[in-house]
């Protein structure tokens, strides 16, 4: 298991486009359980909705866990999708 926190420093937090482009990426690593976790509450980053409910917006530290096969080229994946785009 491999993990990051990242503090978002988008204006408007994770809203609808980079959510979007989130899921599609993550949905790369088929073989790779990835997480984003808020304030307690996790959920699965291939899941559009959960993850926009968890309302996270400017400032909010997040931290993104990958489990499986592939975490190691999953998590480079996700930290940089995070600092080019939130």
């Amino acid at each position: 298991m491999k993990s990051f926190s990242y503090t978002v420093q988008d204006p408007v937090g994770i809203h609808a486009r980079p959510a979007g482009l989130l899921v599609k990426a993550a949905k790369e690593f088929a073989d790779t359980e990835i997480t984003i976790a808020k304030d307690g509450k996790a959920v699965k980053a291939t899941q559009l909705m959960k993850l926009m409910g968890l309302g996270v917006k400017s400032g909010d530290t997040v931290t993104v866990t990958a489990e499986g096969a592939s975490e190691d080229a999953a998590i480079a994946a996700m930290e940089q999708f995070f600092q080019a785009n939130l």
